[in-house]
């Protein structure tokens, strides 16, 4: 596959490694895109499966719609959902960093017949996320959630800093920002991605706005970084609480950019998740 489709809208997709081995969805997060997983994906080829790695809503030029609404959680699960009934793929694992970890808590929690077992890298669930904005400091991490809800202007700055080389200073190696930068480098490219954030924080009359995602009953594995600036531990940590099915939490020395920076743990992670699925 290269593509495929979901109420008008095309996403592009890398479709890669053992056409008949078990497979493996990769979402990407902010500000990526499928290449996020170029480090990963060889590696899960060699062990005899096969990958899925969508460029999400508002990432891919043929996905991007212009309203808020249109960025609810619901909407970004139902896209992963498209994404496997086009593949022709029953259950798979499913492997989410950074927003893509929001959209694989919710999708196993909404559509648990669906995922094999689950990864998550970076976020954490949801609910927990939510507990940590209220009671410790993850308010302070994600100020910039509060500066993106205004119109325009966060467009145009990240465009100013992804072109200028910002990401670097987050830690992610040279070569993706370069890349991301190309892709997203435009204030109109942005206005995708920036609604994400919009939605997240706009709940909507009918009630199907904001981020409210259930416990999850998958076997899951949680992979945070000790040095990530962004999402901080007491998240982290209360992750458990939302997770009914086998779980471990595994941290590892480093920050945020974990497809990109840390490629060997993210696949024995993995790895293990596969294996335990089997009989």
């Amino acid at each position: 596959m290269d593509t495929f489709t979901r109420d008008g809208l095309t996403f592009e997709v890398l479709d890669a490694g053992a056409g008949d081995g078990e497979v493996v969805v990769l979402l990407h997060g902010f500000p990526q895109d499928a290449t996020a997983w170029d480090r990963v994906s060889p590696l899960l080829h060699a062990a005899g499966l096969r990958t899925l790695a969508p460029t999400q809503r508002g990432y891919s030029p043929g996905a991007r719609p212009r309203r808020v609404t249109a960025y609810r959680i619901s909407e970004l699960v139902a896209d992963v959902v498209a994404l496997l009934d086009a593949a022709g793929v029953e259950r798979a694992h499913v492997v989410g960093h950074d927003w893509g970890g929001g959209v694989a808590w919710a999708l196993a929690a909404a559509h648990p017949d669906r995922v094999a077992s689950l990864v998550v890298l970076s976020t954490p669930h949801p609910s927990a996320l939510a507990w940590a904005f209220r009671h410790a400091d993850q308010g302070r991490r994600s100020w910039y959630m509060l500066a993106f809800q205004l119109p325009v202007l966060p467009e145009r700055g990240l465009a100013r800093m992804l072109r200028s080389g910002g990401l670097r200073r987050t830690g992610l190696p040279d070569q993706d920002a370069r890349r991301y930068a190309a892709r997203l480098g435009r204030a109109g490219a942005l206005r995708g991605p920036l609604h994400w954030y919009r939605a997240a924080l706009r709940p909507a009359r009918d009630g199907r706005g904001g981020l409210r995602v259930g416990p999850v009953a998958v076997p899951t594995t949680y992979v945070w970084g000790t040095r990530d600036p962004f999402l901080g531990r007491a998240a982290a940590e209360r992750t458990a609480r939302h997770v009914r099915g086998d779980y471990r939490f595994v941290e590892v020395d480093a920050g945020h950019w974990l497809p990109e920076r840390q490629a060997d743990a993210v696949v024995r992670e993995v790895l293990a998740r596969v294996r335990d699925c089997r009989p």
